[in-house]
């Protein structure tokens, strides 16, 4: 019989068949474009921002993106494996 962790890890290995997720962490820029369903229509829209923060834990895992919008900031947990995720672009930060 499966345990509930070997079924999340069966879970993320066929999500990332699918899909590819860059390596990204707190601090860099990165654009999300996030699947968005009008009645029949679909559409993606790009929330781009600074990763604020991000939560591993296999099938559960998130990540916080903040931007300034109109002079207010703006913040939108995604989880990482969901469908509404359509792409992720990260842009890493240079030091000089």
């Amino acid at each position: 019989m499966k345990n509930i962790e070997d079924i999340n890890r069966e879970s993320v290995k066929r999500i990332l068949a699918k899909n590819k997720i860059p390596e990204f962490s707190a601090g860099d820029t990165i654009k999300v474009g996030v699947r968005i369903v009008e009645g029949k229509r679909e559409r993606i829209q790009y929330f781009e921002g600074v990763c604020i923060a991000k939560k591993n834990r296999n099938i559960n895992s998130s990540f916080t993106v903040r931007k300034i919008s109109f002079g207010e900031g703006v913040e939108r947990t995604f989880a990482l494996y969901s469908p509404i995720v359509g792409s992720i672009k990260s842009y890493k930060i240079r030091k000089s």
